[in-house]
């Protein structure tokens, strides 16, 4: 097996949530309303930092697709799925994106610092 060359992004980014590798751009966030069997999720024109399962027939909310699982390329755990083809006319504009699930990733910027920020109790009180 090869050595794993991970691209670092500039900028506001999704992190896998596992090994907190780069997967996406803020800039590149298409929708936020999306859904997968886990609750929120996110549809994103590029994606890195992934590796491309099997394309396989899926039945979805909006009608049946053509899909890839992807996984994080680091750590091997799935994030989401890509888009390769829509049979329905009116879901076209999904094909080539990429879906992450929200519960998968997390916001760089909302997972730099873990703060208790529960109002009115000072660190004497947890004492």
């Amino acid at each position: 097996m090869g050595r794993v060359f991970l691209v670092e992004l500039e900028g506001r980014v999704y992190k896998c949530r596992f090994c907190h590798s780069h997967l996406a751009l803020t800039e590149d966030l298409v929708s936020k309303a999306f859904s997968c069997r886990r609750g929120k999720a996110y549809l994103f024109n590029k994606a890195v930092n992934i590796t491309i399962g099997p394309q396989e027939e899926r039945m979805m909310l909006s009608g049946m697709h053509t899909v890839a699982d992807i996984f994080c390329c680091c750590c091997g755990q799935i994030v989401g799925w890509k888009y390769e083809v829509a049979h329905d006319k009116n879901q076209k504009y999904k094909e080539g994106k990429f879906v992450l699930e929200r519960a998968r990733i997390v916001d760089g910027f909302d997972s730099e610092f873990n703060l208790d920020t529960r109002y009115g109790v000072s660190d004497a009180e947890d004492a």
